[in-house]
């Protein structure tokens, strides 16, 4: 067996903070995202990256979580990684990091272990941009529009063509980051990035396009995009198709409520709750791909509480019917025969509606029957609905 040949890039994973404000009960490279620790899923991409000298820089008393996380993390280029305590800043714990480095090596990335999911060509593309006498860094730029404020005063614009949100990792020529470190400790400075202290020791930083992936776990709602960004997609099954029909007639009261819109000046239609006929079938028609009853079994006139009640009200329970028998929805096509109201005109309109309400593309059309039937006489609006459903990973 063979030894891993030496490299000349190190990795330096700052992993000592305390995680104040993610308040996970324990510092923030050990609270989990998963499974798996903030270190864990942060060390994947590293050693998923080109081989590199990795060194985790871990909270004093955690060494013994990191060095396993490490090992894990590592497989066969164990031989690759160590762990050394941490400072009582940032600043200090890359300084222990740099006290770390094997003589071979010749350029430094420093990361830090909160941005958990930055992928692993990001470590490789700021290593090729490093020059010999410059840094590299990652950076997105700034989408937001940003003030300038005094207390609660806004007092100017600023510039977001100017400005650029800094990522790491970040890279460096060793001899030159370890002289900049240096001096920044003769001169007791403290700077927020190592970019920043490379920087004010005069020398060039260099920006490379970041990755939406690699942002920093800081709060809870980080931490949740975090377990959103690596949960599972849900699988979907066997599709399932469902008819809906319904009707009803004119003689309601006050105006026209259809395909989840109100059409003031046309007669409302009646029923127990606002008539909308488009809604009702649509209901009928998802209830009855997943085999889940039919409208009147869950808003029927045994339920007073959806009396008067708009497409709104009914799509959005049904949606939460499917969804808690394990059911998403595909699509939706409806069409309703009447002599009015006439549609086409908002007909965009009510797509959009319903579509948002289902979370799923609803199409609608709209026909007469040249004046046959009670539709074409004008007593009333029949429609029919077909949909389809599928059974996802959860489902039962």
């Amino acid at each position: 067996m063979t030894s891993t040949p030496v490299p000349h890039t190190a990795i330096i994973v700052v992993a000592a903070g305390s995680g104040t404000r993610l308040a996970g009960g324990a510092p923030k490279a050990f609270v989990g995202i998963d499974s798996h620790s903030i270190l864990r899923h942060c060390l994947d991409g590293v050693f998923a990256a080109a081989p590199a000298q990795v060194i985790v820089v871990a909270p004093a008393g955690f060494e013994g979580d990191a060095e396993s996380e490490l090992r894990t993390a590592a497989g066969d280029r164990a031989d690759l990684g160590r762990v050394v305590t941490g400072g009582a800043t940032r600043q200090q714990s890359v300084a222990a990091g740099l006290a770390a480095l094997w003589a071979d090596v010749d350029t430094v990335l420093v990361h830090d272990a909160a941005r958990a999911l930055t992928p692993p060509a990001l470590f490789d593309a700021v290593v090729e941009a490093v020059g010999a006498d410059a840094g590299a860094i990652p950076a997105l730029p700034v989408v937001d529009t940003l003030k300038r404020v005094d207390g609660d005063l806004v007092v100017a614009p600023v510039d977001r063509a100017e400005l650029a949100a800094a990522q790491t990792p970040q890279g460096f020529p060793r001899a030159l980051l370890e002289t900049a470190y240096a001096r920044a400790a003769e001169a007791g400075l403290e700077y927020t990035d190592d970019a920043a202290l490379f920087a004010a020791a005069g020398h060039a930083v260099h920006r490379i396009p970041g990755s939406e992936r690699g942002f920093k776990i800081t709060t809870p709602a980080d931490l949740e995009r975090a377990r959103h960004l690596l949960a599972p997609p849900a699988v979907a099954r066997s599709p399932r198709i469902g008819i809906g029909t319904d009707v009803h007639a004119f003689g309601g009261e006050g105006d026209l409520w259809l395909a989840g819109l109100e059409w003031p000046g046309e007669q409302a239609l009646s029923g127990h709750s606002d008539g909308d006929a488009v809604a009702h079938a649509i209901v009928d028609a998802l209830l009855g791909a997943a085999g889940l009853g039919d409208i009147g079994e869950h808003f029927g006139t045994a339920h007073p509480e959806y009396a008067g009640a708009h497409a709104d009200v009914f799509l959005a329970r049904t949606r939460e019917i499917l969804a808690e028998a394990g059911y998403a929805i595909g699509n939706v096509s409806v069409q309703f025969q009447g002599n009015r109201p006439k549609f086409s005109p908002r007909r965009t309109e009510a797509q959009a509606v319903l579509s948002r309400q289902l979370g799923a593309p609803v199409s609608v059309t709209a026909t007469t029957t040249d004046a046959l039937g009670f539709a074409g006489r004008g007593e009333g609006i029949a429609v029919t609905a077909v949909a389809l459903v599928f059974e996802t990973e959860c489902g039962r």
